[in-house]
């Protein structure tokens, strides 16, 4: 009996821990009043600086959606930036919060590095960018090209696979941080320069000449670009997954920043739910209740972000492909929240 007794209260000790570790995330964050970022050295739509060091893009403003739901202020957040080689380290010894910095979601990242990937911020591919003169069409016309690559990418790999599986040759020159690519490709160190295409269209809009470089039209990859968080902490993966979700599910019922406090009033069950007009699904993620509205009053929706960072008005001009809603044609999609 005496040994029983001693089995279970190290079953609840155990228990405990396991309860406290899970919100220890969220608990320090709320502490030092503020969540910290981890984002790429400057990638215009995505995570960059303007010159009074002001972030801006779609991946800070998931981060800014985060800091919205926890603190009712979109800028209680800070940034980090990290190299590709950097950032699974630093976002594992808990240097960063969250790790929004276009990160290709594979099997090996998600079960072998001790992270979690909270969802698809933005569907993209690998593309390759030459020079408008050299006269290339196709992927398949760049056999012996020199190849500007940034290391510790799925960039690599990649590259490494297209080129086998069509019999040609590739030189890469490899550097580690992606602004000493761009500056190769710039300089002529390389014929070509191949990452994301978002990334591609986003360099280009940079260059003193956008129009002397074009984006070749094939697409060799998968690349689905999302948030990270380190494993282990259900309540911390729970509120970032849902705060993804929050953005979708506000565009797809029609609820914006301009008219979120009249939707306050919405007959609508779903967006009462969204809202926290009823139910209270803010407390099981360690927030208030209006958690999801302080996200769309203080950044927008989806489509707000997507439009504002990286949209067809703007200097990348993507249009939504695949990032649209599913009722649109994409394959953005949130479950529901109930």
């Amino acid at each position: 009996m005496q040994k029983q007794l001693v089995t279970l209260a190290a079953s609840a000790i155990l228990s405990l821990t396991a309860v406290s570790a899970q919100a220890a995330i969220l608990d320090d964050v709320k502490a030092k009043g503020y969540v910290q970022c981890g984002v790429t050295g400057g990638v215009p739509g995505f995570s960059a600086p303007d010159s009074n060091n002001v972030w801006t893009g779609l991946e800070v403003d998931f981060c800014r959606a985060m800091a919205a739901a926890i603190f009712n202020d979109a800028d209680a957040v800070r940034f980090t930036s990290l190299t590709s080689q950097e950032r699974f380290t630093a976002l594992s010894a808990g240097e960063v919060d969250v790790l929004s910095r276009t990160t290709t979601w594979t099997m090996s990242r998600d079960t072998q590095l001790g992270i979690t990937f909270v969802g698809t911020m933005f569907y993209d591919g690998q593309g390759f960018m030459v020079r408008k003169e050299d006269g290339i069409a196709s992927t398949l016309d760049l056999s012996g090209a020199a190849i500007c690559i940034e290391s510790g990418t799925t960039t690599e790999l990649n590259a490494a696979d297209y080129f086998a599986a069509n019999n040609m040759e590739f030189n890469t020159v490899v550097f580690v941080d992606q602004d000493e690519v761009v500056k190769a490709y710039e300089d002529g160190r390389c014929d070509v320069y191949t990452t994301d295409s978002s990334a591609l269209a986003a360099e280009r809009s940079k260059f003193a000449n956008p129009d002397d470089h074009i984006i070749l039209p094939e697409i060799i990859s998968k690349e689905p670009l999302g948030p990270v968080v380190r494993s282990g902490d259900s309540q911390w993966f729970n509120l970032a997954r849902w705060t993804y979700f929050a953005l979708l599910e506000a565009e797809e019922l029609g609820v914006t920043s301009a008219n979120v406090d009249e939707m306050l009033g919405s007959d609508n069950p779903a967006i009462k739910r969204l809202l926290g007009v009823e139910g209270d699904f803010g407390t099981p993620l360690g927030v208030t209740k209006d958690w999801a509205y302080q996200i769309v009053k203080l950044v927008g929706n989806y489509a707000e972000t997507y439009d504002r960072n990286v949209g067809p008005s703007t200097p990348i001009g993507l249009e939504r492909g695949l990032n649209a809603l599913w009722k649109d044609g994409g394959i953005q999609y949130a479950p529901p929240i109930r």
